[in-house]
């Protein structure tokens, strides 16, 4: 059971993002994009920041290698990723970004291959494919039965594509820092670095706009996407990321889309149609294919556990 807890992290964590979307589709109707981005991350940066002083009494030692990591995880996985996705929602529906966000495993499983050359396995293959059968599937069905496209809907989607792209590199980089940075602290350096992207942009919509206006509603939205979505899944998704293989968890992201399609039609009451099912069967079958050991961990088990008894 406890191998399995890394597995179960990046799931909640991926269930908990998938709710993004919708959220960010209510917040942006009040709040402009870069202050919204903002409110999430401040709010998310202040609390990473004392939960990593109580817990490690300092922010980590960073080597240079690390903060040139964090800057272009931070830039590219927070900043351009909420910019884009944030832009694209004022285009698209949110059924429509949770279908192509549904290619988040591809992009995780490339990178994995660009970056970190990691060889994947038949069953982290047939993960990914089970993972891109469910993509395929949602995406197939759902132009052929729900998409109304325009020019402002295929721009709304190629956005959000872009911070699918900005979400692959959030999800792997975080390995390329040094193991002796915790994912605590990884997850307060990207808050931080990515607040301060916004900042002057978020200052600038924050001159002209009426915080009087604001319902409690809104108010209670911006603090979920601060405390659950920044902080919680944050750290979730970096402590299980930090002990299965970039491969594995690609198909675990695929959750993130189908929490995303389902919570659009239980909240903004938009169409749930069969073929959402079938890509919900397609990505567990993958999620189950990607956490079966493989032959080569079965035999080195016993070797495993004999130099621990040692």
């Amino acid at each position: 059971m406890k191998s399995a807890v890394p597995y179960l992290q990046v799931a909640a964590a991926m269930l908990i993002v998938g709710s993004f979307v919708i959220v960010n589709k209510i917040i942006i109707r009040t709040f402009p994009v870069f202050l919204a981005s903002e409110l999430r991350l401040l709010t998310g940066a202040i609390i990473m920041t004392l939960l990593l002083l109580v817990r490690e009494g300092r922010f980590p030692t960073l080597t240079k290698r690390d903060w040139v990591v964090l800057f272009f995880q931070s830039f590219i996985g927070v900043f351009l990723f909420s910019f884009f996705m944030l832009y694209g929602l004022t285009y698209t529906t949110a059924l429509e970004s949770g279908i192509i966000t549904s290619m988040t495993p591809v992009m995780v499983g490339l990178i994995s291959l660009l970056f970190f050359r990691e060889r994947l396995r038949w069953n982290q293959t047939a993960g990914i494919v089970c993972a891109v059968l469910g993509a395929l599937a949602i995406n197939i069905f759902g132009g052929m039965f729900n998409a109304s496209w325009s020019l402002h809907t295929l721009w709304g989607n190629l956005l959000v594509l872009l911070a699918v792209a900005g979400e692959g590199v959030f999800l792997t980089f975080g390995k390329l820092v040094s193991k002796q940075v915790s994912p605590i602290a990884i997850a307060t350096m990207t808050s931080l670095l990515g607040s301060a992207f916004f900042l002057p942009f978020a200052a600038y919509n924050a001159a002209s706009f009426d915080f009087a206006a604001v319902s409690a509603t809104d108010w209670l939205l911006v603090l979920y996407t601060g405390v659950v979505i920044t902080v919680i899944a944050t750290i979730l998704l970096n402590q299980g990321m930090s002990k299965i293989s970039a491969g594995s968890s690609a198909a675990f992201t695929a959750l993130m889309p189908l929490s995303t399609i389902v919570m659009s039609a239980l909240f903004l009451h938009e169409s749930f149609y069969w073929y959402h099912f079938l890509g919900i069967a397609f990505v567990f079958a993958g999620i189950a294919f990607a956490t079966l050991p493989s032959s080569r961990t079965k035999r080195r088990a016993p070797v495993a556990a004999q130099t621990k008894g040692s």
